[in-house]
Order: structure tokens, then sequence, then C-alpha cells
């Protein structure tokens, strides 16, 4: 569905990302995994049109993402930047109307008020829809945010760290919507810190280091020597009821 093909990009000169190839499916839940700095964010937005790769093309059903217009884009794709803490003062349906836009030529019409209040109830934000969007918790808000995405009615949605500054419920609830969301065929892409979560909720890997691709593929690939050469850090992988999980040690 979306494919990147040898791309690499750089700030100031510096390469940030070096010859990334990866195919992301239809229905695919998929976790952009490394240290900081290794380029994770800049893959999110490289997908998402904000950047231009150096080298390289990013594809869209085999269309260069250049040569497709930015409204048209917009019906295909959707982007969740990190919980923002302070927003523009707006009620929860206003904010998610919001993402009717790539569809409204003058003024919201009665499909796209519809729209929105069935993804709200969809995402279970009816009853708050009124409620001003900087007297939510954090958790609520990110739950926003990804309704306005789905209010684009895309096919993909790509999401900066979406648990972060969430606490241990709301990191957990969720990822569990992104992967119902993942579920009924749309194509999420998270960049995220926490491997855990990640492995839990995630269906595909792509972890990256320095800017370079290290490895990709399903849970099979996540092994003890990958984590500590990525991460420097001794850890140890223990499986229990079926999940993974990555517990740190000592750095290296």
């Amino acid at each position: 569905m979306i494919s990147l093909k040898n791309i690499s990009f750089s700030y100031n000169g510096n390469m940030v990302l070096k010859d990334i190839s990866h195919d992301f499916l239809r229905g695919s839940f998929t976790a952009v995994m490394g240290p900081n700095g290794s380029g994770k964010t800049t893959l999110i937005r490289l997908m998402n049109g904000i950047l231009r790769p150096l080298h390289g093309a990013i594809m869209l059903r085999d269309i260069p993402m250049g040569k497709i217009r930015q409204d048209v884009l917009a019906q295909e794709m959707a982007y969740v930047p990190q919980v923002q803490m302070n927003v523009f003062p707006a009620t929860v349906f206003d904010t998610v109307l919001l993402g009717r836009k790539p569809y409204i030529r003058w003024n919201p019409g009665k499909r796209d008020k519809e729209f929105t209040s069935s993804v709200l109830v969809k995402l279970g934000l009816d009853d708050i829809a009124l409620k001003d969007i900087n007297r939510l918790s954090s958790g609520q808000r990110q739950r926003v945010f990804i309704a306005r995405a789905l209010a684009q009615e895309p096919d993909i949605i790509l999401l900066d760290e979406p648990t972060a500054n969430l606490d241990l419920q709301h990191q957990h609830e969720v990822m569990a919507l992104l992967q119902l969301l993942s579920n009924t065929g749309i194509t999420i892409v998270i960049a995220i810190h926490d491997l855990n979560l990640a492995l839990k909720y995630c269906s595909e890997f792509m972890l990256l280091d320095e800017g370079r691709q290290v490895a990709q593929g399903s849970h099979d690939i996540i092994s003890k020597e990958l984590i500590e050469d990525i991460y420097k850090v001794k850890v140890r992988i223990i499986k229990e009821e079926g999940q993974t999980f990555i517990i740190p040690l000592k750095p290296l």
C-alpha cells in the first residue's frame, strides 16, 4: 500500500536516514523503533509528506507521493503528532470535524457532521463532544486526535509517539484502539519508544539505529542480541502467556 524505496534524508548536510526500504501492507500495525536520534520521527514526517527525501521515493499504491495532490493525499493518509499539551480552544466535536477538511469546499455539510458524530460514537467520545479539548486528560485528548484522523476516512494513519506523556492505563487504551483500527484494514505506522507496548500490540517492526535500517519483520526478529546491539543495554527476554517482555538489566 505504501512503500519506501531506498530513501535517504539529511539535515544541514548530516545524513539522518540512509537507504531505507520497506513495504507497509494493508491492515498492518508497524512499530518504528530505535534509540533517540535514530530517525523515527523523521521517517514518519517523510511518509506524511512534511519532509521530502534527499534520495529515493515514497510510493502510495505505486504512485510517487510527490505526484499526488495534497487534498487527495489527505483523504488517503492521516497524521497524529505527539500529545499536544496546549491547543487552540475548541470543542471535541469541532476538533474532530477538522478531519473532514479534505472533503469540504465551502462549509461542512450534513454528511460531514454526521460522519463526525459517528466517529465520536465509535471512539466513545460522544458524551464529551461539547467539551473544550483543553479541559480533557491527555488520554482523552489523544483519542480525540485519533478521531480527527479517522474523520479523514484514511487508509493509512501515521502516529509519532502516540503514548508519550500518557499514564499506563491510557497507553494501553490508545494502543488497543490502534490495534482495533488495524484489524478493520487501516494501515497503522507508529514511532514508539516503549518496546514492550510495541511487542504487545503491533504486528510488524522496523528497527533503526543511527539512521540505518537494521531489522524489519514480525515478532520473530526481536532477539536479545538485536536489542542489546541497538540500545547498548544488557536485557533479558522472557515469554509469558504468549507475550514477549524485554527487561533491561544494565548498560553494556
